[in-house]
């Protein structure tokens, strides 16, 4: 089955002011037709950029959650500018993202709605085994490599950085190194730390021994703050809310079955050709992640990242964080804690737990892969303007 378009069904991670963090495609696609509330949920365009983290989008579509809502939807591979852009111009329906990736253009008007949490964050700061810095304080006036400014992990080094006293904007510097090159700059002495995404994180730490002094996934307390989320085009879910929550449903269901069989999720998603990886690999990333359907945690998670980007100084001065929150989020008929308690979802045999791999292992799968550029940042590889990422 093309799992890009199907007769019954078919569906997308982000950067703050408009680049990229480790994946995506291009844009470009057509106006889709609008629904109207009256034909029920009917045709959904669902952006998609081919990352490890959309595993829930992809189970929703090959499990066929989208199809019990009522919806035929259609899969559309883009890059991070033409998912952020396409959102807001109504050209996509839906997908999910990194909340930080949306705040920023949320305030400056993107009409998009956030509506519900899918998983914990997998992004990292890192530093060589012999490094003296312990923690991000101690890295003031070092050299930092990033994806790209304004990348996720661009965004959550600055908060953390902001909430241990410095200035991310003028106590260090920050050089943009591609992914793939991460190694290279730390033994050359080129950058002091990195900050990165996975599976980025886990193939420096096993080829180059780094530690890891800021983690999104286990550091207090981004530990359970929501980094991806279902988000909606503005002018979809104005115009279509019984739509807009079914697409929304599909995905929440789709992110539990996730955190029942992750390594089955693993798997498909390169089975089913939506990531560019092996299994191995792609399972190594998604470890990293808490799928943790969630609407409560989600508002929650809203606020504090609005808050500490206010106070890195990646939102206007002016900007209430709380109020920016508030308008980026929208509540929806069926979409509730108490519904995501009642979820039930099967257990695929064997599809539970993903293996751990060891260093050496780890090494091997990378040394196979023949274009690791194309997997640890896809969205670029396809992107006109590679100097993103800086290649």
């Amino acid at each position: 089955m093309d799992h890009r378009k199907s007769p019954r069904i078919l569906m997308g991670l982000a950067a703050a002011a408009g680049l990229a963090l480790l994946a995506a495609g291009c844009g470009g696609e057509s106006e889709p037709e609008a629904s109207s509330a009256s034909d029920g949920p009917g045709k959904v365009k669902l952006a998609y950029l081919g990352l490890t983290c959309e595993a829930a989008m992809f189970v929703a579509q090959e499990k066929g959650y989208f199809a019990e809502e009522g919806l035929d939807v259609e899969f559309v591979k883009t890059d991070w500018d033409g998912l952020r852009d396409g959102l807001g111009l109504g050209k996509f329906d839906a997908n999910y993202t990194l909340i930080m990736y949306l705040l920023k253009p949320i305030e400056q008007g993107l009409d998009v709605k956030i509506t519900g949490g899918v998983h914990s964050g997998c992004l990292r700061t890192q530093v060589p085994e012999g490094s003296p810095a312990n923690s991000l304080a101690d890295l003031k006036g070092k050299k930092i490599g990033i994806p790209n400014m304004g990348s996720p992990p661009f965004l959550f080094t600055s908060r953390a950085m902001a909430s241990q006293g410095l200035d991310p904007r003028t106590d260090v510097n920050w050089v943009v190194v591609a992914p793939e090159l991460m190694k290279i700059a730390l033994e050359k002495g080129q950058v002091d730390a990195v900050a990165n995404s996975e599976p980025m994180g886990s193939i420096l730490s096993a080829q180059a021994k780094v530690r890891t002094i800021a983690d999104q996934a286990v550091d207090e307390p981004y530990d359970d703050e929501y980094c991806c989320a279902t988000v909606l085009s503005g002018k979809f879910a104005a115009s279509n809310p019984k739509a807009a929550a079914a697409v929304t449903r599909a995905l929440l269901k789709g992110a539990l079955w996730v955190d029942t069989n992750p390594r089955a999720a693993a798997e498909m998603a390169v089975e089913k050709k939506y990531v560019a990886s092996s299994a191995e690999l792609n399972g190594l990333a998604l470890a990293k992640l808490k799928f943790m359907p969630s609407v409560s945690g989600c508002r929650d998670s809203l606020g504090s990242a609005a808050r500490e980007m206010k106070t890195a100084g990646l939102l206007n001065a002016g900007t209430d964080p709380d109020d920016l929150a508030a308008r980026a989020w929208l509540d929806l008929e069926g979409v509730t804690d108490d519904w995501i308690r009642g979820l039930k979802v099967e257990e695929v045999a064997g599809g539970g737990r993903l293996p751990m791999l060891d260093d050496e292992r780890i090494v091997e799968l990378v040394a196979g892969e023949t274009d690791l550029h194309s997997i640890l940042c896809p969205g670029c590889a396809m992107s006109p303007d590679a100097d993103l990422c800086g290649r």
